[in-house]
């Protein structure tokens, strides 16, 4: 019998670009009764207004923070400078659903250009431009992908996700929950090895 494996995630989560190495690793090991389901928690919803100096500052220092237990994790600061940073992510989440719409394989494809623009390439996934030239890169088509970015079916599956994650009570990114019959348990997982994660998943799949 199947089982879910639910990854509650944000394309703009730091957290979750720390994470990205150690989850792509337990993808890959899953055992194969247990499937993959991507849910967009949604971490800020829309807003034109730049993002205040204090919330600047916050962020910056998580990033910071990140970089101790996970060395290896790559930012690009000159973000702070060259960007009008917004707190705003529900477009970047839109963007990963539209890619998924388009083509269900690019949907992996549109986190890691998402990811690769907002942190390596100090590039703003909150703003509509940057995330329609990502779509053309990833090799989907364009104007069907920016007529989806505002349609009411993508914001409707963002809502339906969004929901989904408060139903269940996660409060942060990422977050791994294994469903198995109907019962609900938490992942306990590091950022420096999929071990862990996975041997409490090979645990409750048997």
């Amino acid at each position: 019998m199947s089982m879910n494996l639910y990854y509650f995630h944000d394309p703009m989560c730091s957290w979750c670009w720390a994470f990205r190495p150690i989850w792509q690793e337990v993808v890959t090991r899953l055992p194969d009764n247990v499937v993959v389901k991507r849910i967009l928690g949604g971490l800020a919803p829309d807003t034109d207004q730049p993002m205040p100096t204090e919330m600047q500052a916050k962020l910056k220092g998580i990033w910071q923070k990140i970089q101790q237990p996970v060395p290896g994790t790559a930012f690009n600061f000159d973000f702070w400078t060259t960007c009008i940073p917004r707190r705003s992510t529900y477009a970047a989440c839109r963007a990963v659903i539209a890619a998924r719409e388009q083509d269900s394989v690019k949907e992996e494809a549109m986190i890691l250009a998402i990811q690769q623009a907002y942190y390596l390439h100090a590039k703003n996934p909150a703003d509509m431009s940057t995330l329609f030239a990502l779509a053309s890169d990833i090799g989907l088509d364009r104007e069907r992908f920016e007529a989806n970015m505002t349609s009411a079916v993508v914001n409707q599956a963002l809502m339906r996700d969004i929901e989904f994650t408060q139903t269940l009570n996660v409060k942060g990114f990422p977050t791994l929950l294994l469903e198995n019959q109907g019962i609900v348990t938490a992942i306990d997982y590091d950022y420096t090895s999929a071990n862990n994660a996975l041997r409490q998943i090979e645990h409750l799949s048997q």
